[in-house]
C-alpha cells in the first residue's frame, strides 16, 4: 500500500486510475543507495528508467581528460533516464547519488507493455521529456552565449522562481553549481562576492536573498555586465 501511495503522488503518473496504478506497482522495484554510489554508468545497457523518491542524484558526463560536466541534478519526485524507455539503447551519461537515496526502478520491457494498454503513460512521458529538452536547450544557450555572471544570475532567478520568493536555498554545493555553469569553484566564489558587494544579492551560507531583482535580470539577459 505504501508503494501504491508513492506512485500515485508522482507527477509522471497523473491521470492514471487506481487499477492502472496497481498494475504499475507490480513491475516497480524499490531500491536504496548510499551516498556516492553509481546507479548506472555511461554505456551501460538502458534496461529501464528511475524515479527519485528521496535524496539527490546527479547526471554527468566525463571528458577524455577526466573532467566531469554535470548535466542535471534531480530531487525527489523527478524521473531520470526516461530516454532508455524509447530508445532501448545504452545510458548516455553517469548517474551518481549525492545523498543517501531511494529510487523506484521501472524496467523498460514491462513498462512498454503497460504503455500499450495505457496510452496516458506515453503522453505523460513525452511531456516530461519535453520539459527536460527545454531545460537543456536553455542550459546550452546560457553556456554558449552568456558570460559566467549572466549564467549565475539566470540560475539564481530560476531557483527563486522554483522556491517561490526572493529568499531561497542553494540545493547543491558550489562545486556542483560551478560544474553546471561551466566554470570552476574559485571563479564562482568571486562572482558571488561581486554580486554581494554590488548589492544584487545577500549570501549567508547556502541561503540567498535577492536584493536587486531587476539588476539580476539585466545581468541574466546580458544587458548589464558585472
Amino acid at each position: 500500500m505504501e508503494l501504491l501511495k508513492i506512485i500515485a503522488n508522482i507527477p509522471l503518473f497523473n491521470g492514471l486510475t487506481e487499477p492502472q496504478l496497481a498494475e504499475l506497482a507490480m513491475i516497480v522495484t524499490d531500491q536504496q543507495f548510499k551516498r556516492g554510489v553509481t546507479i548506472f554508468a555511461e554505456g551501460d545497457r538502458g534496461v529501464g528508467f528511475y524515479i527519485l523518491i528521496a535524496g539527490q542524484v546527479k547526471i554527468y558526463k566525463m571528458s577524455m581528460d577526466g573532467k566531469e560536466q554535470t548535466l542535471h541534478i534531480f530531487g525527489p519526485g523527478e524521473p531520470f533516464a526516461e530516454a532508455a524507455v524509447f530508445t532501448g539503447k545504452s545510458y548516455p551519461a553517469y548517474a551518481d547519488t549525492m545523498q543517501d537515496s531511494r529510487v523506484l526502478f521501472i524496467p523498460r520491457e514491462a513498462f512498454v507493455a503497460l504503455i500499450g494498454k495505457n496510452p496516458a503513460l506515453a503522453m505523460n512521458m513525452l511531456g516530461a521529456l519535453s520539459q527536460r529538452l527545454k531545460k537543456f536547450a536553455g542550459m546550452i544557450e546560457a553556456l554558449s552565449l552568456k558570460e559566467v555572471p549572466g549564467r549565475l544570475a539566470a540560475h539564481l532567478l530560476l531557483l527563486s522562481g522554483q522556491q517561490g520568493g526572493d529568499e531561497f536555498t542553494l540545493n547543491i554545493g558550489k562545486a556542483q553549481l560551478a560544474s553546471i555553469l561551466g566554470t570552476i569553484p574559485e571563479t564562482l566564489s568571486r562572482i558571488f562576492k561581486k554580486l554581494s558587494e554590488g548589492s544584487y544579492i545577500e549570501v549567508q551560507g547556502a541561503k540567498i536573498r535577492i536584493v536587486d531583482r531587476e539588476g539580476l535580470e539585466r545581468l541574466a539577459s546580458g544587458e548589464e555586465k558585472l
